[in-house]
């Protein structure tokens, strides 16, 4: 298993970060996806990855461990899972994501590897974290 784990220090307390991350749809569509559907727990991502296109069924799963948690159900990968933690800290929230996956060498061949996975997650869940601190940022106290 591949694995990529991203943290980012949110300037909100905890419950704040999850309940922008419970907005489901708003939340997977921050991570630059080009097409996102939610149907309850059921999402569905599409995007386009150097030459490949992606689509994935992903189902949000009960995990003790984690505030959110994902799985592929229907995709190019073997196995898929990604995890978000949100803990207290004296600024805020501290948000970690791990995405562990492992490629079906028979459906990605030559067009994807493990590295160029592990850039656009990074990607990705960088861009969520962008989302996250502007979606829970307070009021502007700028008088201007």
């Amino acid at each position: 298993m591949n694995s990529v784990t991203l943290s980012r220090t949110i300037d909100a307390p905890p419950e704040t970060v999850r309940d922008a991350m419970d907005d489901l749809g708003p939340f997977v569509r921050s991570s630059g996806f080009d097409d996102v559907s939610v149907d309850g727990e059921t999402v569905r991502v599409a995007n386009d990855v150097g030459l490949a296109a992606i689509e994935l069924t992903l189902e949000v799963v009960d995990d003790p461990d984690a505030d959110l948690a994902y799985e592929q159900r229907e995709g190019i990968f073997e196995a898929m899972r990604t995890a978000y933690v949100v803990t207290p800290t004296g600024a805020g929230s501290e948000v970690t994501a791990t995405t562990e996956f492992a490629l079906d060498v028979a459906l990605v061949g030559d067009l994807l590897d493990a590295t160029v996975i592990e850039r656009q997650r990074r990607t990705e869940l960088s861009a969520q974290f962008d989302w996250l601190e502007d979606r829970c940022a307070g009021p502007s106290t700028d008088d201007g």
